[in-house]
């Protein structure tokens, strides 16, 4: 397999205490060497071949960093962009536009139980009536799942607000029975084993530290002959004669990770290499990055409407005095409260690395024996 590790790969992120607490809880997955009174503590490096989670404490504070980043910012999303918190499916060939984003993140999933072949057959036993949604946001795929299948649905976040969001809108939808939320960590899921026969996550596994661990639970609670899901965010394959990324890819991934609290990114390739080590079968891929490549285009323009930087400011605890100058300033420093507006400035690398074609847009989809 080639280097899975292909974020930033360098052996330690050497960062002083006097840098901001916003960058010495982010990038976690390449622990820093912390100089604090002269003494340094050494934490390893995770890869995803590892079969435990090496880093302790650091994976504690990686998650109440995504945590409180989707606590900070998903009510935004939802009422900009509505309660489906992951990429639209666009015609590559036209414009995306505010209006088709809603309509595009429905044909994500869609495409996504095409590519599964979920429920293409006329058996209506192969129709999934447990399922779980790893990374569910507010709810916005399990409930649409739900609908469609008349399926019971679980959904599990880090985040306590989403988790209430997304059981409340159930509730108000009629779902309540069907659907049921709960804040939980995604390497330790707390289902039993074989518990689903439809597997779900949308966009979470660019937020996994442990890569194998992630792909091991999803294994774990599908049932046999189950399907499991993962849209992604990767980075590129490598090509054989090639040991990891180039330096400046890796600096550009670096950026974005300081922005979205990701850990080492890895490649459709090494998924693919993973799901094989679980004797899963039906491995399928595919790189959806030209249908997904007006996203981020889109979400700028929208975020750049009135109704966007409002909503944008509202994230912020108090509007603080002399507040352009305090607004660098915090965004720069990434104190507790600007985390989506600093998401925010890190849209146009996005955008970058998609063009360059570093970023993937990757589905990959299998099933477990039966």
């Amino acid at each position: 397999m080639n280097s899975v590790l292909g974020t930033c790969e360098h052996p330690y992120l050497q960062l002083s205490l006097k840098h901001s607490p916003f960058f010495r809880r982010t990038r976690l997955s390449l622990p820093p060497t912390f100089n604090n009174n002269r003494r340094r503590t050494q934490v390893k490096m995770a890869s995803i071949t590892t079969t435990t989670v090496e880093m302790g404490a650091n994976n504690e504070l990686l998650k109440k960093g995504i945590a409180e980043l989707y606590d900070e910012s998903s009510g935004i999303w939802e009422d900009i962009w509505g309660d489906h918190m992951h990429h639209g499916f666009y015609d590559p060939d036209g414009n995306a536009n505010i209006s088709d984003h809603r309509s595009a993140q429905i044909r994500m999933i869609e495409e996504a139980l095409n590519v599964a072949n979920v429920a293409n057959s006329e058996d209506s036993s192969k129709i999934p009536k447990n399922i779980v949604d790893v990374g569910c946001g507010i709810g916005g795929s399990s409930r649409y799942l739900a609908r469609k299948f008349g399926a019971s649905c679980q959904g599990i976040t880090l985040s306590p607000i989403q988790a209430q969001r997304a059981q409340a809108l159930a509730n108000a939808q009629g779902l309540g029975d069907k659907v049921l939320f709960q804040v939980a960590d995604a390497l330790q899921q707390p289902f039993p084993n074989g518990h689903f026969d439809l597997v779900w996550s949308m966009e979470s596994g660019e937020h996994m530290p442990d890569k194998r661990k992630f792909v091991s639970e999803l294994v774990r609670v599908a049932a046999p002959g189950a399907t499991i899901i993962i849209v992604t965010w990767c980075h590129r394959d490598l090509s054989p004669s090639e040991e990891s990324l180039q330096p400046e890819e890796k600096e550009l991934l670096r950026k974005i990770c300081d922005s979205y609290y990701l850990p080492d990114w890895c490649s459709t390739a090494d998924y693919v290499e993973l799901l094989k080590s679980f004797s899963l079968q039906d491995i399928k891929s595919a790189d959806w990055s030209k249908y997904v490549a007006p996203f981020w285009p889109a979400v700028i323009r929208s975020a750049l409407t009135w109704k966007g930087i409002t909503s944008l400011l509202r994230a912020v605890p108090q509007r603080p005095p002399e507040w352009w100058t305090c607004l660098c300033k915090v965004v720069r420093n990434g104190c507790l409260g600007w985390k989506t507006i600093k998401g925010a400035l890190a849209m146009p690398m996005m955008i970058e690395g998609y063009k360059k074609d570093l970023i993937k847009f990757a589905i990959i989809t299998c099933r477990r024996p039966e």
